[in-house]
């Protein structure tokens, strides 16, 4: 029997880095060495996952992420001795409580200087469009995760290649605002999920999802999209749900997760959430087709013909006197 990951959904994301044309293998090893990280010893089987997943990362990413991870390792203590290995790092010692990387060599002076990457280049870059079930894995794991999980997911969704959804109309944002926040000062959840889901173009089944989500981090990513000023996302959290919004550590929480959250991360969720949808519905119609015309052959190949075709058998003809001829 397998271990859990160190968070849901981290596989399905493992696949989806290895696919052409969408590469956030560098998001990955960043969002997996920040939670490694969190915690100052780990069990065997989290040790062991750790050194797997990332092994397979370090040597696939670029030069800064790759420097950024080494930064991280090297003043945790508890960093595995492979991973040291892999990275340059030396052991810690009694009498130094840090690890201390390895003098990086200067490059060559002959090498070729790499050319930053122009405005252009990067816009281009940040227009990989996510397919369904790449989609529906990100929103799932979202969904699964926990509290700080989703911060972290959140954070490094900003400098991740895929495509965010486009800005919902200014005109449009601010009628739904209005509505929302009225909804929320009645805690009328219902009707709330319904006009957050005719505003960013969701289905019902993930407006209510995001809306009854007991975290709320989902809400924070549908209003930042919206751009919902900070005072009217506090005041729909103290109002939508009184069980919630009567913890002040609760509100407090996701007031400064909103004020970090940027436009692009709540809009790259957003696109996430609206392809997940697509995933499901073509998973759905997919299977009654084909099970629709595996019933139709079986039962064109089930009908028995009839022994004599219509229009085969001659024709008995009756003279005047009745004889048959």
């Amino acid at each position: 029997m397998t271990a859990a990951p160190l968070f849901p959904g981290f596989d399905g994301l493992m696949t989806l880095s290895r696919r052409e044309g969408v590469d956030i293998r560098p998001t990955l090893l960043r969002v997996l060495t920040d939670l490694y990280v969190q915690t100052s010893a780990h069990s065997a089987d989290e040790e062991r996952q750790f050194v797997e997943l990332t092994s397979r990362l370090i040597d696939q990413v670029d030069d800064a992420t790759r420097a950024a991870v080494r930064a991280r390792l090297a003043i945790y203590p508890a960093t595995p001795a492979e991973i040291m290995d892999r990275l340059g790092l030396r052991r810690a010692h009694p009498d130094q409580p840090l690890p201390l990387a390895a003098a990086i060599t200067a490059p060559p002076t002959d090498a070729p200087t790499v050319k930053a990457p122009t405005e252009a280049q990067l816009r281009m870059a940040s227009n990989l469009a996510m397919r369904p079930n790449d989609a529906a894995e990100i929103s799932d794991m979202f969904f699964a995760a926990g509290p700080s999980e989703r911060a972290l997911i959140l954070h490094n969704l900003a400098d991740t290649p895929l495509k965010a959804s486009a800005r919902i109309p200014a005109a449009r944002a601010a009628r739904a605002l209005h509505i929302l926040e009225m909804a929320a000062f009645a805690e009328d959840a219902e009707n709330f999920a319904l006009e957050l889901g005719d505003a960013l173009i969701l289905p019902s089944r993930i407006a209510t999802q995001v809306v009854n989500d007991p975290g709320c981090e989902p809400l924070a990513c549908a209003a930042k999209a919206l751009d919902m000023p900070s005072a009217v996302f506090q005041r729909v959290l103290l109002f939508l749900n009184p069980e919630f919004g009567s913890s002040v550590h609760n509100v407090y929480r996701l007031s400064r997760l909103y004020d970090r959250l940027s436009e692009r991360s709540a809009l790259v969720m957003l696109a996430a959430w609206r392809g997940s949808t697509m995933a499901v519905s073509r998973a759905k119609y997919r299977a009654a087709l084909y099970d629709e015309e595996r019933h139709r052959a079986r039962a064109a190949g089930s009908q028995a013909r009839p022994a004599v075709q219509p229009g085969t058998a001659p024709a008995t003809r009756t003279g005047t006197d009745g004889s048959k001829r």
